[in-house]
C-alpha cells in the first residue's frame, strides 16, 4: 500500500519532540516518506485514518491513553496499516500486549538509524519488524497459548478466541449496556465498539448481539 511514487509511508507518535526529530533523521530516505507525526493518542486518532500509513510507528509511554492501548484502537480501523511500536520498554509483557492487540512488529529505541530503516523496509516483504529474541518468546507465547486453546472445547475455547478488549465489549453487553455507554466506560469511540461487536460476532459465528450476549453467560 506503498504511495503512487513507490515510497513507503509512515507515520510517528511519540510525545518527546527530540525522540520525533531523531527518528525522522534516521528514515530519511529516497524510498520512505513522512508522512505524518503525532505527540499523543488524541492527534494519532484523528490523524491516522486519515492518513492510512504503510507503517504506524507507535511509542508506548503515551500521555493519556497509552500505545498498547492506542493499537487495540487503531488496528480494526487501519487493517493495512502495519504498526510497530518503538519503545524503551525491553518488557516482555509489554511485547506480548502490543502484539496480542495488533502490533506487527516491537522495536526498542536503542536500535541504530541503518536498523530502524531496515526493519521497516523489511515489514513491506512480511518480515517481523523485531529482534530475534522477541520473535522467538512471542511466537512460543502464542504456541502455548494455542495448545491450552486446543485442550478447551466448545463456548469457551471460542470466547478465548476473543482479544482482551473483545471480551471487556461482550462481558458489558450482555450486561445490557448500549454502545454508548460501553464507549464511555471504555474510553473509545462508538464507531470502535460497533468494530470490536462485528469482530466478537464473526469470531464467535453468531447472527446478532442477543445471541453474543447468551453465548457469553453461557461459557461464563
Amino acid at each position: 500500500m506503498s504511495g503512487l511514487d513507490g515510497k513507503l509511508r509512515v507515520m510517528l507518535v511519540d510525545d518527546h519532540a527530540l525522540v520525533r526529530s531523531a527518528v525522522r533523521q534516521a528514515i530519511a530516505a529516497d524510498d520512505v516518506e513522512l508522512v505524518g507525526e503525532a505527540a499523543n493518542a488524541q492527534e494519532a486518532l484523528a490523524l491516522a485514518p486519515v492518513l492510512r500509513p504503510d507503517i504506524l510507528l507507535l511509542d508506548i509511554d503515551l500521555p493519556g491513553m497509552n500505545g498498547i492501548q492506542l493499537v487495540q484502537e487503531l488496528a480494526p480501523r487501519l487493517p493495512q496499516t502495519k504498526i510497530v511500536m518503538l519503545t524503551v520498554s525491553a518488557s516482555e509483557r509489554d511485547l506480548l500486549e502490543a502484539v496480542a492487540r495488533g502490533a506487527a512488529g516491537y522495536l526498542t529505541k536503542d536500535l541504530s538509524p541503518e536498523a530502524l530503516l531496515r526493519s521497516l523496509r523489511g515489514t513491506q516483504r512480511g518480515e517481523l519488524a523485531m529482534s530475534r529474541r522477541f520473535a522467538a518468546r512471542a511466537l512460543q507465547y502464542f504456541a502455548d497459548a494455542a495448545r491450552r486453546g486446543r485442550q478447551v472445547s466448545g463456548q469457551e475455547g471460542e470466547l478465548m478466541a476473543l482479544s482482551p478488549r473483545e471480551n471487556d465489549v461482550l462481558a458489558m453487553l450482555a450486561d445490557g449496556l448500549t454502545d454508548r455507554e460501553i464507549a464511555e466506560a471504555l474510553t473509545i469511540s462508538p464507531r470502535t465498539v460497533e468494530t470490536h461487536v462485528s469482530n466478537i460476532l464473526h469470531k464467535l459465528g453468531v447472527r446478532n448481539r442477543a445471541e453474543a450476549a447468551q453465548r457469553y453467560r453461557q461459557g461464563t
